[in-house]
């Protein structure tokens, strides 16, 4: 008895040695075809795991990534219970519902009920064994194969990822997604019975084709979960009177060029969870499409919403219609080379305001000049004359940019915007120069807006995160007292339509605003900087051909206000930020630029309060290649008439007096007030020249000062005046009104024609640094 126990043992023993062997060996030369994780679609997500845009497989599927824990308990509850209440206590196999269904089979003759567990039915979806009985028989062997290698919960996740939907449509999420628009995170009791029962026959109960279909299995689905108790009698009352709703499919296609962009970036993640928020990025894109309704043919746009706090992009529009062949919708404008126009500035007066060439009202020129064989002008071609510092930025003026960089160094300035991350492209060869502050140079929009966050963050600008790992990277680019001046100057602008002390409620948030516009109106920007965000907008079209008339602060300018208006804000966006502690305030005078002195007040003739960084007050800039004698402090002495005294005279001096004067250049904008005290009193007779007289002197002919004239009687031609600058030797600017009209040599000829009727202002600068100036009175 006991030998032939022994001798049973033996045979048992070596059936299951040779049976695992035979598993092992089968195993071996028939692993499981599990899915490749880096493989099929990948789903780019909203911040708040909303798909903006997915990209199916190379079969044309659409899947989501699912994971257990990002799936609602009520789909995993209705599933398990409906398809397999066993799941976590067979080996992959539940023989007794294989013999149900066996037995149901023989008795009518049909398929009454299947008996798969869900690990079959995860093997038959990756195996793809056919419907018959070795096929089944596969499909135990696969189900045992997989329960050897995978947990539950990875087997719970295959099916959750690669169930059938139907169509293109595989895995819980992306069925949740195309069939009820929302996550399976968020499904109600009705939801998730109806997305339980799809797969087992997804083309005949797909709820957009046949929702009546679809909502009889799923009230089957809930029927089962109440009779098993798993869910009330009451939450499935509720259930069943939810309808299914036949919804239209379609492939979600929000931020398209950044969910491509990160695609490209990270092919082998299947599941890129961005920064951006879903609901604002619709609402942005809907309205870049209304506004450019009213724009030229084939314009595009470019627009971007960054977090100050954290650099996270909160909203991407790269082209005004993705996709839109005429537009060029295929074409990122987030990322594309364009030129900056006036947009650099803001930091070319940091910088300034750092190296203590300025402070916010130093006294700049805006007059016609030469920088070498390099002449800018102004958008307009007027001139202002005198203007200070904050004035010229927020007016965006060319000729004192300009100036500035010229001081600076173009090479430096574009090495400190490249070191914060904001590079310049220039052409092969080419070194950075003095157009570059005019937009002589191409950036990105989306260094621009990073270095545009450095104004609301203590001067520190920053690489823009568009996914949720992506590192942050900072740089400093201005002080922060720097930063503060610089932002305070352009809050201070109004926006268009809202003059100094109209009325406005208060409730808007502050915006420190600077528009742009390229050469050949090929570009319009408008880029604004709230506590909380920096938005940027472009204009203009992708190919680079022009959109005449159209600007910066016409046309891109209203957009970025209409954004900024649409962004969250808190009760401190409207309130000034006070200065850090390296930021004061003091009087300044112009024309010197030093602070006011109450015991020498003939050296003030204008008094303006000015922002200083630490404590700085530089003096006026000095003038440069002028022969007319420099601006600056001219000590004199005077004999009892009020007449000079030169060093060599030996007449006695009555009082000595200090004339503060301005920049030659400045003078034809001066009041007559303030050219006089300014000038210089008469040589006394009969005291040698000192030299202060020695300044070429030049005279405007062919019209008196104060002249009245009209146009011809009869005659539809306007008024017109032939003039010549007699004294001049060199190059001579005509400016009408303060606008630059023409230019001659010599005593060259300057005619000009008075469309408007009215006082006008006629002045003549000569390189020297001379001027001239007569006014007439149009009649007609």
């Amino acid at each position: 008895m006991k030998s032939r126990l022994r001798r049973r043992l033996r045979q048992l023993g070596t059936t299951v040695l040779v049976l695992s062997a035979l598993a092992l060996l089968l195993d071996r030369l028939f692993p499981l075809p599990l899915p490749d994780a880096s493989s099929g679609s990948t789903v780019v997500l909203s911040r708040d795991g909303i798909p903006l845009r997915a990209f199916p497989d190379r079969d044309g599927v659409w899947r989501y990534p699912a994971r257990l824990y990002d799936v609602s308990p009520l789909y995993i509850h209705a599933l398990l219970t409906y398809e397999d209440r066993w799941f976590y206590r067979h080996p992959g196999v539940n023989p007794f519902a294989l013999a149900r269904a066996f037995v149901q089979w023989i008795v009518h003759r049909r398929l009454v009920s299947g008996g798969s567990t869900l690990t079959m039915q995860v093997a038959r979806i990756l195996d793809g064994t056919p419907h018959s009985a070795l096929g089944k028989l596969r499909q135990i062997l696969r189900a045992l194969q997989l329960e050897a290698h995978l947990s539950k919960a990875d087997i719970l996740t295959l099916y959750l990822d690669r169930a059938p939907f139907g169509g293109t449509i595989e895995g819980v999420e992306a069925a949740s997604w195309a069939y009820l628009g929302k996550p399976a995170s968020r499904l109600s009791h009705a939801e998730a019975a109806l997305l339980a029962v799809l797969p087992q026959m997804p083309s005949r109960l797909r709820p957009d084709r046949r929702p009546d279909a679809a909502r009889r299995a799923r009230d089957k689905v809930l029927a089962r979960m109440a009779d098993l108790g798993v869910w009330t009698r009451s939450q499935v009352h509720d259930a069943q009177i939810e309808s299914v709703a036949a919804r239209t499919l379609q492939a979600p296609m929000s931020a398209a060029l950044l969910a491509e962009r990160l695609h490209e970036e990270k092919p082998l993640v299947r599941r890129i969870t961005t920064t951006i928020d879903a609901e604002l990025q619709r609402s942005l894109e809907s309205r870049v499409t209304d506004y450019l309704a009213h724009l030229p043919d084939r314009t595009s746009a470019a627009l971007l919403v960054v977090d100050n706090a954290t650099l996270e992009a909160r909203a991407y529009v790269g082209s005004a219609a993705f996709g839109d062949e005429r537009r060029l919708g295929h074409v990122d404008m987030v990322r594309a080379w364009r030129s900056p126009g006036s947009t650099l500035k803001p930091f070319l007066y940091g910088l300034a305001l750092d190296d203590g060439l300025i402070d916010s009202e130093s006294l700049l020129i805006d007059a016609p000049q030469s920088f070498g064989t390099y002449r800018p002008g102004n958008f307009d071609m007027a001139y202002n004359g005198p203007i200070g510092a904050a004035e010229a930025l927020r007016l965006s003026l060319n000729v004192p940019a300009v100036d500035l960089i010229d001081r600076i160094g173009p090479t430096r300035f574009a090495g400190r915007l490249a070191n914060a991350g904001l590079a310049l492209r220039l052409p092969r060869g080419v070194q950075p120069n003095l157009s570059v502050i005019l937009g002589g140079a191409g950036v990105r929009m989306e260094d621009l807006v990073g270095a545009y966050t450095a104004l609301n963050r203590a001067g520190v600008a920053g690489r823009v995160r568009y996914a949720a790992d992506d590192a942050t990277v900072d740089r400093r680019i201005l002080s922060n007292g720097a930063a503060w001046i610089v932002r305070d100057i352009l809050e201070a602008n109004p926006r268009p339509g809202y003059a100094p002390g109209t009325f406005d409620p208060g409730s808007r948030p502050r915006v420190a605003w600077k528009t742009g516009t390229s050469y050949g109106f090929r570009d319009a920007w408008a880029v604004g900087a709230t506590r909380a965000y920096t938005v940027a907008v472009w204009i203009g079209r992708p190919d680079g051909t022009p959109l005449p008339g159209q600007y910066g602060a016409v046309t891109a300018l209203p957009l970025m206000f209409q954004v900024v208006d649409s962004l969250p804000r808190s009760a401190m966006s409207a309130t000034p930020q006070p200065p850090p502690v390296e930021v004061t305030q003091a009087d300044v005078c112009w024309p010197l630029g030093l602070r006011f002195d109450s015991t020498r007040p003939e050296l003030c003739h204008q008094k303006r309060t000015a922002w200083l960084l630490n404590g700085v007050i530089p003096p006026t800039l000095p003038e440069r290649d002028n022969s007319v004698w420099s601006a600056g402090v001219t000590h004199l002495r005077l004999d009892a008439s009020g007449a000079r005294i030169s060093a060599a005279c030996t007449k006695t001096a009555s009082s000595e007096i200090d004339i503060a004067r301005w920049p030659a250049l400045a003078y034809p904008w001066l009041s007559r007030e303030l050219r006089h005290r300014a000038s210089l009193p008469a040589l006394a007779r009969g005291c040698a020249p000192d030299g202060l007289d020695a300044a070429q002197q030049i005279h405007i002919e062919g019209v008196a000062d104060n002249a009245a004239i009209a146009r011809a009687p009869n005659s539809d031609k306007p008024a017109t005046l032939r003039l010549r600058a007699l004294g001049a030797t060199g190059e001579v600017l005509w400016l009408v009104n303060g606008r630059l009209e023409g230019e001659t040599t010599g005593t060259g000829p300057f005619e000009h024609a008075f469309a408007d009727a009215g006082n006008q202002t006629v002045t003549a600068l000569s390189n020297s640094g001379a001027t001239a100036q007569v006014s007439v009175r149009v009649l007609r």
